[in-house]
This record gives C-alpha cells, structure tokens and sequence, in this order.
C-alpha cells in the first residue's frame, strides 16, 4: 500500500499555490493546525539549501473528533500531512499522506472507514487542484 499520492503543477512561486491547497482543503473540511517550511529550517539548522518545500498539518475537526473517539492514541498519527515542493522553475508537487495507510496499524474496525472517508476527501481535493 502507497503512504501517499502526489501531484505534479505549475505555478509562478509557493505562495500561490499555497493559497490553492488551502482553498482546496478548505473546500473539503480542512484546515491547517501546523507549518513547518523545510527550506528555512534546514539553512537555519544545517546550513544546508533546499528548494521551497512546505508541510502542512492539515486537519477536519469533524474526523479528528470521531476518531479520537474511537481511539485516543491515534492522535500520534494526526493530523494528515500535505506537501508542497519545487521541482525546478514552475514544477511543484503537492502529495498528500494516504490516511488509511497511515491508520491501517490501528487495530481498531471503527477507525478504518473513518480514514477510508478522510482519504477520500484528500484525494478529492488533490484531483481538483
């Protein structure tokens, strides 16, 4: 099973397309908790350049809800990563993280359909972008 599924676009910068995933995101339930913008880090800690490259922690309070429900220490696998990086001029990839993959080490039948639903949503909005 694939932990993630991606698309490749073009876009003038990041910051755009950002706008674009939030809106998409925003479109489906989601909303952003967490940034962390790579590229800044690593030159801060390695002093080593990357291209742009974000990862949002993205999160749909109604899911999270249902599925802290049922099991509290998924929490460890929330919320559900999508990333944002160049690939050279106006290429960029934005992948999300397969929900499902992610939950299928719960031994838990209630949070199964509930990632299944969430998977579906993020592919949904990663198909529209």
């Amino acid at each position: 099973m694939n932990y993630y599924q991606s698309k490749t676009l073009k876009s003038k910068d990041l910051a755009s397309l950002r706008s674009k995933v939030e809106a998409g995101l925003k479109e489906v339930g989601f909303g952003i908790l967490t940034e962390i913008d790579i590229q800044a880090t690593m030159k801060k800690k390695l002093d080593k350049d990357y291209p742009p490259f974000l990862i949002l922690g993205a999160c749909n309070p109604v899911f999270a809800d249902k599925v802290l429900t049922a099991e509290p220490h998924v929490s460890t696998l929330l919320p559900c990563n999508v990333t944002i990086r160049s690939l050279g001029g106006e290429d960029y990839e934005v992948s999300i993280m397969d929900p499902a993959a992610a939950m299928s080490v719960v031994d838990n039948p209630e949070i199964e359909p509930l990632a299944g639903e969430v998977r579906a949503k993020l592919v949904g909005m990663l198909e529209g972008l």
